[in-house]
């Protein structure tokens, strides 16, 4: 059986439609047994808990055991600790609390994690159309880099079975808790599965911009931090001539997602330890 894990720091708007989608789905067969969602609010200074508790009924009566937990320290990654030691199954799915999963994602994870060797998997994201054109076009371009379209990117949501748990102890205190439980795995142990879950980016060019440079700043963590995983680092480079494709295929796009990655360079803070959210 499953446990689902989702931090969320002052997501009194969007708590409900994630955990409305995860009750939508069609629960997984094991006799005597209830999956359980695990919401750990830390540091919430809105109504996140008391509107994921206000779900409590409706897992119920889906079959689904929903714990709040209400953290009055903030943190992602203390938050995910804190989950660990509340999960009652090994079987572990740990997403933001924006996403949203479609109605057959929980299953087919569970069907390829309930293995006797460690699994990561994820499902197949989709990133929603961002309200801003900026963010619409450095979209365009985001979607159709080698990050997204091979192997398993697990943004925003990334699953693992006892076997593949066992990797690591408590999550440390990094900035990019995706990229550290994906290199715990060679890409041989990676599986997508193709039922689908929704991913929002920020909007705005200076936004992107912050989120950008933290992402840069959790790979370059991971290198110093934990190099030997690099082993299992499978993103390939974007070649000359896929650029010069995507650059006359979309101009627009091409340059706002050009000058997003300049406007890193030049914020030089590529040692930043802050934690912050893909959307």
């Amino acid at each position: 059986m499953i446990s689902v894990l989702i931090p969320a720091n002052n997501e009194a708007d969007r708590i409900g439609a994630c955990l409305a989608a995860i009750l939508a789905s069609p629960l997984p067969q094991a006799p005597d047994k209830r999956p359980e969602i695990i919401v750990i609010a830390n540091g919430c200074n809105d109504d996140t808990a008391t509107i994921a508790s206000d779900y409590t009924d409706m897992a119920v009566s889906k079959g689904w055991y929903l714990i709040v937990l209400n953290v009055q320290e903030g943190g992602k990654l203390n938050a995910l600790n804190i989950g660990d030691e509340c999960a009652s199954y090994d079987i572990r799915i740990y997403l933001d609390a924006d996403v949203i999963v479609s109605p057959l994602l929980i299953g087919q994870l569970h069907a390829v994690l309930n293995a006797d060797v460690p699994v990561y998997a994820s499902g197949t994201v989709i990133i929603t159309q961002p309200k801003t054109w900026i963010s619409r076009a450095y979209k365009r371009i985001y979607a159709r880099v080698p990050f997204f379209t091979q192997g398993v990117p697990g943004c925003g949501l990334f699953a693992v079975n006892g076997q593949g748990r066992a990797r690591w102890d408590h999550f440390p205190d990094i900035i990019s808790d995706d990229t550290f439980v994906r290199l715990q795995f060679s890409p041989e142990e990676r599986i997508s599965v193709s039922a689908t879950y929704l991913w929002p980016i920020v909007e705005g060019f200076s936004n992107l911009v912050k989120v950008r440079n933290r992402q840069d700043a959790g790979v370059m963590q991971i290198v110093k931090q934990y190099p030997g995983l690099m082993k299992n680092d499978d993103k390939s480079q974007v070649g000359f001539t896929r650029v010069m494709k995507m650059a006359v295929k979309d101009p627009i796009g091409f340059c706002v997602y050009a000058a997003v990655a300049v406007a890193v360079r030049l914020r030089n803070k590529a040692n930043s330890t802050d934690w912050s959210r893909g959307r």
